[in-house]
């Protein structure tokens, strides 16, 4: 059975939101099993680092970051559009090729593992 699990941080992140919001974001992040191996680029991207890899879709002004779990996906953050591009302009990286990049900087998988670690077990 295809699972998606939020753990706690992504959890109050979305929690935090306007119900209405809630429900448009979750619409926007229809996504099956079969898909997970051809994502569409326009929504979704790939931020790889030793050997882990994070996916991010975007709906409306929002990012959804997930990876790949035995039962489906884990969702470890959902932040504004702005967050993240706050976050690249503190770092002064460039604005090109933002997942790879992304990719590249501890801080960001400091904010992933965050939320990974506080997932209830």
């Amino acid at each position: 059975m295809f699972q998606i699990v939020f753990n706690e941080i992504s959890a109050a992140e979305m929690s935090a939101l306007p119900t209405d919001l809630q429900l448009d974001l979750l619409a926007e992040f229809q996504i099956l099993p079969e898909d997970l191996d051809n994502l569409d680029p326009e929504r979704f991207g790939k931020i790889e680092r030793d050997g882990k890899a994070l996916f991010r879709c975007r709906a409306k002004d929002y990012r959804i970051y997930f990876e790949k779990a035995a039962e489906g996906i884990t969702i470890h953050r959902v932040l504004h559009k702005n967050t993240i591009r706050d976050f690249l302009f503190r770092t002064k990286l460039p604005m090109v090729e933002e997942d790879r990049t992304l990719g590249e900087k501890a801080g960001f998988w400091r904010l992933i593992d965050e939320g990974a670690q506080s997932r209830k077990h």
